[in-house]
């Protein structure tokens, strides 16, 4: 975008064109206040501001800095070569003072892509805009503290980073919390270390969300360029803390089962991301999973299968990213006390089906593993049984990710298991003639579909890195048709 300004005799007055949002008319109060409050006197003349391109709509408070530099320069308070090839966003605020934006990494990473000169932000936003690397920042306070170095032709640039948050806290959510469930927490490793979606079912108090709020303790961390991913869609969302150094712990979210489709795919003005976004290179939990009406869910199914969601709106279209973990937890029936041990179940057979119909079947067939949760014996939680740490757990994902890394290094698209191709896994993934037809037929007498057929695939062969073998065998693709739907 591009903002010009003119000022010409006439009645004093404001006039902002290019299809202006209601934040941006409001501009031209916060404007007028910052540059009096600043020092600078505004003439009593005609003020026209120009939103260039014209016919896109401008939504939000980044045009507040510009604006006010080129009304500067329109009034002769600042000489027009001072902004030559310099990028410019930032809030103001009545008194003069610069406020971060949303958006400060991809505006970054613009300036660098276009060569200019620096690109001027506020203060808060630096950390994120440091991020690109190539691009020179330009932190900025104040109105008059910014005016005066353009004066002077000595722009401050912000240090080099510190880089992302790596350490977890001594107070994170580990593995050894959880007792027994050793079914659940092999079906978590599995999920781990492949990127594949996991569903959990169990009667309510068995530890389905505690441990599925442990999964980010066995995630290795971000590398770089899912990191500025990461911190791009954050920042545009607005849900990035501003001065905060970003985190290489790859993202989890989880969204209350009352969520609605725009919260969730995304949507509304702007329009903005939703959850499947946020979550990206991350985990998405939804826990109560067949609480969500049907049509949300069924809403996942494409930014699952394509890693990214299109939000069409009558003059545009926005895309965002979406290759997120899907990670849920549901009751077996309405009133949860199915399969706990007891006759405490009153649900009918068409409770039953009703209940289990939420989940259609195109999209169980894109979550790879399912897998049962039961009640944990009351004997074994007052036990001082060791358990395996969220550290020892994610050495063993870490080394299977190594190796997904090797095997995938020609494919530019592919990082874990859960994105390659099948039909390139049965040609390189080394399945044994035996396991093959291991899979071969379970597919037959199960009913596979292709989809699921490939996804059995991806599981089989994630189980082989984990336990460090070079091919696959028939005990990896037994356990990989183990975690499908009614096999658990």
């Amino acid at each position: 975008m591009t903002v010009e300004v003119d000022v010409a005799a006439g009645l004093p007055a404001w006039t902002i064109v290019g299809l202006p949002g209601g934040a941006v008319k409001e501009a031209r109060e916060r404007v007028s206040a910052a540059i009096v409050n600043a020092g600078f006197e505004l003439p009593s003349r005609r003020v026209t501001v120009n939103l260039s391109p014209a016919d896109v709509r401008k939504e939000g408070t980044a045009y507040d800095l510009p604006i006010a530099l080129g009304l500067l320069i329109a009034i002769g308070r600042l000489p027009p070569d001072a902004v030559r090839d310099l990028l410019v966003v930032g809030e103001l605020g009545l008194d003069g003072t610069i406020r971060p934006v949303r958006g400060a990494l991809p505006i970054a990473a613009l300036a660098s892509r276009r060569a200019m000169r620096g690109v001027v932000l506020p203060e808060a936003n630096g950390p994120e805009a440091l991020l690109v690397g190539k691009a020179r920042v330009v932190p900025a306070t104040s109105l008059s503290g910014l005016v005066a170095c353009l004066r002077a032709d000595q722009l401050p640039e912000m240090a080099s980073p510190a880089g992302p948050v790596l350490e977890r806290t001594a107070d994170a959510l580990d593995f050894a919390d959880v007792v027994g469930q050793p079914l659940a927490k092999r079906a978590l490793e599995v999920a781990a270390a492949g990127g594949h979606n996991l569903l959990m079912i169990g009667p309510p108090g068995t530890g389905k969300t505690m441990l599925a709020r442990r999964l980010p303790s066995i995630l290795p961390p971000l590398d770089d360029e899912a990191l500025l991913d990461v911190v791009a869609v954050h920042s545009v969302a607005g849900v990035l803390p501003p001065g905060a150094r970003p985190s290489a712990i790859p993202p989890f979210r989880a969204p209350h089962h009352t969520i609605s489709m725009a919260g969730l795919i995304g949507g509304g003005p702007g329009p903005r991301p939703g959850e499947v976004s946020l979550a990206h290179r991350g985990v998405l939990f939804l826990d109560e999973l067949l609480e969500l009406p049907r049509y949300v869910l069924d809403a996942m199914r494409q930014p699952l299968e394509d890693g990214r969601v299109v939000i069409a709106r009558a003059a545009h279209a926005v895309t965002f990213p979406a290759r997120f973990q899907l990670v849920g937890a549901a009751n077996p029936c309405p009133c949860g006390r199915a399969g706990d041990g007891t006759d405490r179940c009153q649900c009918s057979q068409a409770d039953l089906e009703r209940y289990r119909a939420r989940l259609s079947g195109p999209l169980a067939d894109r979550i790879d593993l399912h897998t049962h949760v039961g009640a944990v014996e009351l004997s074994a939680l007052s036990r001082n049984s060791a358990e395996e740490s969220s550290t020892t757990i994610r050495a063993r994902v870490q080394d299977a990710r190594t190796r997904q890394h090797a095997r995938y290094v020609s494919q530019t698209n592919w990082r874990v298991n859960a994105d390659a191709a099948g039909s390139w896994l049965l040609s390189h993934g080394e399945f044994t003639p035996d396991a093959r037809t291991l899979l071969d037929t379970a597919a037959e007498r199960l009913g596979l579909s292709a989809r699921a057929y490939h996804r059995a695939l991806r599981v089989a062969r994630t189980i082989a890195d984990l336990d460090g073998a070079g091919g696959v065998g028939e005990s990896a693709v037994a356990e990989a048709l183990r975690y499908r739907p009614g096999r658990a």
